[in-house]
C-alpha cells in the first residue's frame, strides 16, 4: 500500500479529528524526547566535567580551611602516603591522619570549624560519614567545654588507631573515639567519648555520654545518662559482633593499600609519557617515511 492509499485508509478509520489527534500527541512526545535528550546531554558534559576536575593522581589533597571570627588561622590538612582519601571525598582544615587509613567516596572531615581533628593508624571512614564539631574558638579565645584532651592535647575530635566508622555514621564534637571501636551505619556520637573496645551497633545514638570500654551500644537505642551510659552490656565471647572489627579493618587497610599503588602507578605512567615528548614523534618518524615510501 502507498503513502496516499494510507493515508486514506487512516482517514477512514479514525475519521480526521482523530487523525489531527494523534499527530498532536505524536509531536508532543517528539518535543519530549528532544527535551529529555537535551537534558541528558548537558548532564553527560557537567559530569564529564566534575570529572576532569578531580584530582590528577586519582587521590584527593584535602584544602585548607578559610579565616573566620572562629578560625584565626589557616591549617592544610596533613595526609601521609601510606593513606588514601578519595577524590570524591572532602577533606578540610586542621585534620591530620594517621597512616594506612582509608577515607570512602563521600565523606566529610571538616576541621574548618571545630579544631584539630585527628584520626589514628589503619582508621577507616565510610561513605556518607560526616566527621565535624563545634567551633573550638571565638574572637581568638578558647571556647570551654568544646574540646577533648588526649595525652595532654586537646582536639575537637580524637579518633584513635583501628576505629571503623561505618556508612552515614556521625562523629560530631566534641568527641573522642579510642581505639579499636566499631562505629555502625547511621550511628550518631556527639559530645561523647567511647571507651577501647567497644561497638555502637547501627541507627544507635550517643549524646553527652562516656561509654565504658569494652561495652555494645544495641541498634537504635538512645543513650543520653550516664547511668544508663554505666549500664551497657559487656562483650562477651558469644557476643555475635566481637570480632566485626577485624574484618572490615582488614578490608578497608587493603582499600587504602590498593588505592594508593593504583593511584601512584598511575602518576608515574602519566610522569613517563610526559617526559620527553619528542620522543614520540621521533619514533613515529620512521614509520611515516616508510609509509611515503611504500606508496611511491
Amino acid at each position: 500500500m502507498d503513502r496516499k492509499a494510507m493515508g486514506l485508509a487512516l482517514l477512514g478509520g479514525f475519521g480526521v479529528t482523530s487523525l489531527l489527534g494523534v499527530l498532536v500527541v505524536l509531536g508532543i512526545a517528539t518535543r519530549h524526547a528532544d527535551h529529555e535528550a537535551v537534558a541528558l546531554r548537558a548532564e553527560v558534559e557537567e559530569l564529564k566535567a566534575a570529572l576532569g576536575r578531580l584530582p590528577a593522581d586519582g587521590r584527593g589533597h584535602g584544602r585548607p580551611n578559610v579565616l573566620t571570627s572562629f578560625n584565626t588561622d589557616v591549617h592544610a590538612p596533613e595526609l601521609p602516603a601510606e593513606s588514601f582519601v578519595d577524590p570524591q571525598a572532602s577533606v578540610i582544615g586542621a585534620v591530620s591522619l594517621g597512616h594506612d587509613v582509608y577515607v570512602a567516596p563521600f565523606a566529610s572531615i571538616r576541621g574548618d570549624e571545630g579544631q584539630p581533628i585527628a584520626l589514628g593508624d589503619e582508621t577507616n571512614v565510610q561513605d556518607g560519614v560526616v566527621i565535624h564539631a563545634l567551633e573550638t574558638v571565638q574572637g581568638g579565645v578558647p571556647v570551654p567545654n568544646r574540646t577533648i584532651q588526649v595525652n595532654g592535647r586537646d582536639y575537637a575530635v580524637y579518633i584513635g588507631r583501628r576505629v571503623s566508622l561505618a556508612h552515614q555514621s556521625q562523629v560530631h564534637g566534641p568527641a573522642r573515639i579510642d581505639d579499636n571501636v566499631f562505629v555502625g551505619m547511621q550511628a550518631l556520637v556527639f559530645k561523647a567519648t567511647v571507651g577501647a573496645g567497644s561497638v555502637v551497633e547501627p541507627g544507635a545514638r550517643l549524646i553527652g555520654v562516656t561509654v565504658p570500654a569494652g561495652r555494645y551500644v544495641p541498634a537504635g537505642s538512645v543513650v543520653t545518662d550516664q547511668t544508663a551510659a554505666d549500664r551497657l552490656p559487656a562483650i562477651t565471647a558469644d557476643y555475635p559482633f566481637r570480632t566485626l572489627n577485624d574484618a572490615v579493618i582488614h578490608v578497608n587497610t587493603s582499600f587504602a593499600k590498593g588505592y594508593g599503588d593504583a593511584a601512584e602507578a598511575a602518576a608515574e605512567k602519566r610522569a613517563e609519557g610526559a617526559a620527553d615528548p619528542k620522543e614520540t614523534k621521533v619514533a613515529a618518524a620512521p614509520k611515516a617515511e616508510q609509509a611515503a615510501g611504500d606508496h611511491h
